[in-house]
């Protein structure tokens, strides 16, 4: 990747400032667990509060001559910033505290380059750290800021910066070009299932709420799922057969988190649009965490961001397990499934799961038993191969009695293929009562 890492965790100080300029504050907790996801060996916190950043060093004098005495009382390799730093800002504490700084952006990415393991998901990363690194290129050639010299070199040439800025450039272009193709095959994909009438519901939601571990309870996967922050960076899909609504494609995404930065929604762009095309989306909670209000708005945001605030939404509060709750179905007032609360770990609750899935997105149902002529034998056959005959029952005069049960617009296709009119068909008893709506 574009990053070289160590192999060992580094030795990190964190700087955390409580800001008064109106953005919500950022987590400490949820901060030192992203260093840990990073590989890294958090030896310090170093906390405090301003009004406003620093222009120069973000962090007051005073605060700077503490984190000096900090870092190399310990001697640490690395700082990083529960915060975004300008490109200046990083070169000026670089030079200050002479070690490396890290800001909460470079953090975030260095998980994300980490966790990456299809071509795509390398390409996105790579694209995102381009991106970043664009913007602070001067701080790796402060000392060749004049033009190139020497035998071959003279004359109307262009700084190494220049350079390197071309370079990043032609690299940044080379991989939006193939991400635009992964763009086209993912909605030619998109545009045979709809054609093909399957629905996809997506898992969305907070950073370690559970998805994976929900996504393999329910399909058994076997996705990598491990109580860490972004676990899973490449999305998933498989096919699931739902009662009462047949196939759907089922996908497992990459976590949200706070202040997720702009550059990584940019890039994960291609990926994202399979939750902003979805049929629903099920935003798994993680009910356990105390900050989980916060969590959940900080989801509807970027929902908001990929244009998929509008889709339905079916929440899934997880972890019920650590609560001490029994898993249950939340309707509002027209019996419509709202909320399912379970433990993936646990498997307690799934069949709520599946019973919401299917009332969500549940079609008009048509049950009862149909009566066909002899000549009908192909709507016969045709419903066999919707699966949809329960049992079978013959007459003396070649006639057949089924007991059916699919979805309204499945047997309307059926009987346009047939030229045979809904009303036409003969229920046995005169029982056309077996339509219920789902």
């Amino acid at each position: 990747m574009f990053f070289d890492r160590p192999d060992s965790g580094e030795l990190a100080v964190l700087v955390h400032l409580d800001l008064s300029h109106g953005q919500a504050p950022e987590d400490p907790r949820e901060f030192e667990e992203l260093v840990l996801s990073a590989g890294g060996d958090p030896i310090a916190l170093v906390g405090g509060q301003r009004a406003a950043p620093h222009a120069k060093y973000f962090v007051g004098t005073g605060k700077l001559e503490e984190l000096q005495a900090v870092v190399k009382e310990n001697g640490a390799e690395l700082v990083i910033f529960n915060h975004t730093l300008s490109p200046s800002q990083e070169r000026n504490l670089e030079q200050a505290l002479e070690c490396r700084v890290l800001d909460r952006t470079g953090l975030i990415l260095d998980i994300f380059a980490q966790r990456a393991r299809t071509f795509e998901g390398k390409l996105q990363v790579e694209l995102a750290q381009l991106r970043h690194m664009a913007t602070r290129l001067v701080r790796g050639w402060t000392h060749l800021e004049r033009q190139k010299g020497g035998i071959g070199l003279r004359g109307p040439g262009e700084t190494q910066l220049e350079t390197d800025r071309r370079l990043l450039r032609g690299r940044i272009t080379a991989i939006e070009k193939r991400l635009a193709k992964v763009r086209t095959q993912r909605n030619q994909g998109r545009r045979s299932r709809q054609r093909a009438d399957i629905p996809t519901v997506s898992l969305v939601g907070y950073t370690n709420a559970g998805k994976s571990t929900l996504f393999n309870q329910i399909t058994d996967a076997k996705v990598f799922a491990e109580n860490q922050l972004f676990a899973t960076l490449d999305p998933t899909m498989r096919r699931l057969e739902v009662p009462d609504v047949g196939a759907l494609i089922l996908a497992d995404t990459v976590g949200f988190i706070s202040h997720l930065p702009h550059k990584l929604v940019q890039a994960f762009r291609a990926t994202l649009e399979e939750a902003s095309n979805s049929s629903l989306l099920l935003h798994v909670i993680d009910a356990a965490a105390e900050e989980r209000l916060h969590n959940i708005e900080q989801v509807e945001e970027v929902l908001a961001e990929i244009g998929a605030a509008e889709l339905p939404e079916l929440r899934v509060y997880n972890k019920i397990d650590l609560l001490g709750m029994e898993p249950r179905i939340d309707r509002d007032d027209h019996g419509k499934p709202i909320a399912v609360w379970l433990s993936a770990q646990t498997g307690q609750g799934v069949e709520l799961l599946m019973e919401a899935i299917s009332d969500a997105l549940g079609r008009e149902m048509v049950a009862g038993r149909l009566q066909l002529k002899p000549e009908q034998g192909r709507l016969r056959a045709k419903l066999y191969q919707q699966q949809a005959v329960a049992d079978e029952q013959h007459g003396e005069d070649g006639s057949v009695l089924l007991e059916i049960r699919l979805p309204k617009s499945d047997l309307m296709r059926l009987l346009s293929a047939e030229n045979l009119r809904y009303d036409e068909l003969h229920w046995a008893d005169g029982d056309d009562s077996g339509r219920i709506a789902c």
